[in-house]
């Protein structure tokens, strides 16, 4: 095991009274308010400066892994010291850069499934419709006669904080879709009563409230049950709706676009009867980034939590809440447009966002991905492909004959098929309608969704030998905040750089918030050991086991989030509580050691913690993430418990040989 004093040489930045990530938190108050002074200037700001200035920062995050250094003295410098690198241009200009570009570090791969990095949409597929807003030069660019305050606000009298969650005698439900339209029918449908395509595309479903029943818990809901009170809330969601990430991974939108974008170069190609559109259609879809839809959906998230828990605000007397998100443009894009539809526009002064670094080699929960070697094997880390192959074999033999019948000059496979599933639902959360969605069946939609179901088990959830110890990152820093205790140890993904400093990871607040990925979402209920969800597996590739217990679509779909509830209740031994609450739906917390069978779904929180302290004493982050195991392809092996094989039964099968290696950390 590597030492304490070495583990932060790996992926944190060097401690130091000046220690602190660029726009980290206080920061992003300074850009708001300087914004209409920055926007004057910036429109008369020369491009090549720019470009120059992009260059120096991008340099300097090169050469420090995200974060800037003094040459002359060798140690981290805050943004006022970033300002003079840029001399040419005032403070308010690069704060704005700043916000606009987030300052341009070398990017990671922008997801869990994501190779290619920093490739156009254009490099893809070209498409005549691609039109950037706004202009990089817009002729009647003039903020000066668009302040944006001009005084005569009228009264600004406040109400009370709204808690809806403590107060309101049911609870609201959220459909997930405004704005979007699905096919007016499905093909061959049979009519199967409640059909919702929207909850048949796994992780890229929008989120909508689960009832707690298909979770176990029938009869109990996300308000606060008789006799107790809500007294602290800490929140983790995915970012919203986005387009297509820009690795080729199977079925992937690129590849499909490319084919049909090819085929069109030769006179052979027609589209007919439903796939007619084909004739006329181009890729419409950028990578990577928020969708106006993703951008809604944070928006109202940020909204739909403010009047839940607007109450607990009356707790920060003397600080305000630190909500937590990632560099990457959707994370980052996410946490803000979240952050203004919970505290409203202006939002400065009214909360702290910190922003970590998403890069390789860089500690970070809500990307531990970046520091997990084995995570970014494909035997180890996306064993979920082989099973997908498997099961689009069979689901979509019928169609791939029945799309190929329709298409002259292309041939369709069992992959293209599975792409233009994928087309459906990408098209429909970037445009709001697209003609794929009528291709297939309402069973073809329930494969699709169990395809998914497939991928994200083996390779983020508790099929992934590599799953637990990437949430268990995460739990040591929700134990820390639950015992108001720093962190001891920082053996796994946490950074203690960031972690260790009560400004930046402030432990006695009563409302926290993290942004996070779908990925890390499912490696956080596998660390927590939610068993539950684990009931029926490992699943199989051949057939659609009847009523699994776990679903992507419910768990892991944009926006999903997860409420870890605290609560004080009079008529419940065992002091304060605790519960957890994904997407609306209150699951058992049954499979942690010692919590009792409970109809709310709640458990003593001495209880929790001890069983959390418990998973992170038996997850060993050196060994799951760079121990040398191989578990071979498809289902020779298996885990349910996110676990892979241990030291000892790898050290006998390799005859007592060498088992274990550094990682790959700064």
């Amino acid at each position: 095991m590597a030492s304490e004093d070495s583990r932060r040489s790996f992926g944190d930045v060097e401690k130091g009274s000046e220690t602190r990530p660029i726009l980290h938190g206080q920061y992003l108050d300074d850009v708001e308010r300087a914004s209409h002074e920055n926007q004057v200037l910036l429109s008369k700001v020369d491009s090549t400066a720019y470009e120059q200035t992009q260059d120096i920062l991008t340099s300097k995050a090169k050469q420090y892994g995200g974060y800037y250094k003094s040459d002359a003295v060798g140690s981290r410098v805050n943004a006022s010291k970033v300002l003079l690198w840029v001399g040419a241009f005032v403070g308010g200009v690069v704060a704005t850069l700043v916000l606009q570009a987030v300052f341009p570090v070398p990017q990671p791969p922008t997801s869990r499934y994501s190779k290619a990095v920093g490739q156009n949409q254009a490099d893809h597929v070209a498409s005549s419709s691609v039109r950037h807003f706004p202009p990089i030069k817009p002729s009647n660019w003039d903020p000066e006669k668009f302040p944006t305050n001009v005084g005569f606000e009228g009264p600004t009298p406040t109400g009370v904080e709204p808690g809806l969650a403590a107060t309101a005698p049911a609870y609201p439900v959220h459909t997930g879709v405004p704005n979007l339209l699905g096919p007016t029918a499905i093909k061959g449908s049979k009519g199967k009563e409640g059909f919702d395509i929207f909850k048949h595309w796994g992780n890229l479903s929008p989120w909508y409230s689960v009832p707690s029943a298909n979770f176990g818990l029938p009869g109990t809901s996300p308000e606060a049950p008789e006799g107790c009170r809500i007294t602290g809330l800490h929140f983790v969601h995915r970012h919203g709706a986005r387009y297509p990430t820009s690795d080729r991974h199977y079925g992937g939108t690129y590849g499909l676009a490319d084919k049909i974008k090819a085929a069109k170069t030769s006179s052979k190609f027609k589209a007919k009867g439903q796939l007619e559109f084909l004739n006329d259609w181009t890729f419409q879809l950028g990578s990577e980034l928020l969708t106006p839809f993703g951008r809604q959906q944070m928006y109202d998230l940020g909204v739909n939590l403010r009047i839940k828990y607007g109450f607990l605000l009356q707790n920060f007397t003397q600080t305000v809440p630190v909500f937590r998100t990632e560099s990457q443009n959707r994370m980052l894009h996410s946490a803000l447009n979240f952050a203004i539809g919970f505290f409203g526009y202006p939002f400065a002064g009214q909360y702290q966002q910190s922003i970590t670094y998403e890069a390789k080699h860089l500690n970070n929960t809500l990307a531990p991905y970046m520091t997990c070697d084995n995570a970014n094997d494909s035997q180890k880390g996306y064993r979920g492909t082989w099973y997908v192959q498997k099961w689009t074999e069979i689901y979509l033999k019928t169609a791939q004959k029945r799309l190929a019948a329709s298409l002259d000059g292309i041939d369709i496979s069992i992959e293209d098929t599975y792409a233009f599933q994928f087309m459906c639902a990408f098209e429909t959360v970037a445009l709001g309608y697209s003609k794929f969605c009528e291709l297939f069946t309402e069973e073809e939609w329930e494969g699709f969704n169990y395809a998914l179901d497939l991928a994200f088990w083996y390779n983020s959830a508790f099929g992934s030998p590599v799953a637990r110890a990437q949430g268990i990152g995460y739990i040591q820093e929700l134990v820390a905040r639950l015992t108001h205790t720093p962190i001891a140890v920082h053996n796994s993904s946490t950074n203690s750089t960031l972690d260790d400093n009560p400004i930046t990871f402030p432990l006695d607040h009563s409302l926290y918030v993290d942004a996070t990925h779908e990925v890390v979402v499912l490696n956080i209920i596998t660390a927590l050991n939610l068993s539950n969800f684990a009931e029926t597996g490992p699943l199989p590739y051949d057939h659609i086991p009847p009523n699994r217990s776990f679903k992507s679509s419910e768990l892991s779909p944009f926006g999903t989030n997860i409420q870890l509830q605290l609560l004080s209740c009079d008529s419940v031994p065992g002091g304060p509580q605790i519960r957890v609450i994904i997407n609306d739906g209150v699951t058992p917390l049954t499979g942690i050691k010692g919590c009792p069978t409970n109809k709310h779904g709640m458990c003593p929180l001495d209880t929790f913690v001890a069983a959390m302290k418990e998973n992170i004493a038996k997850t060993d982050w050196e060994w799951d993430c760079c121990g040398l195991w191989d578990i071979g392809e498809g289902d020779k092996w298996n885990t349910t418990t996110g676990d892979p094989p241990s030291e000892e039964e790898v050290r006998r099968h390799n005859g007592g040989g060498p088992v274990k290696r550094e990682c790959h950390r700064w």
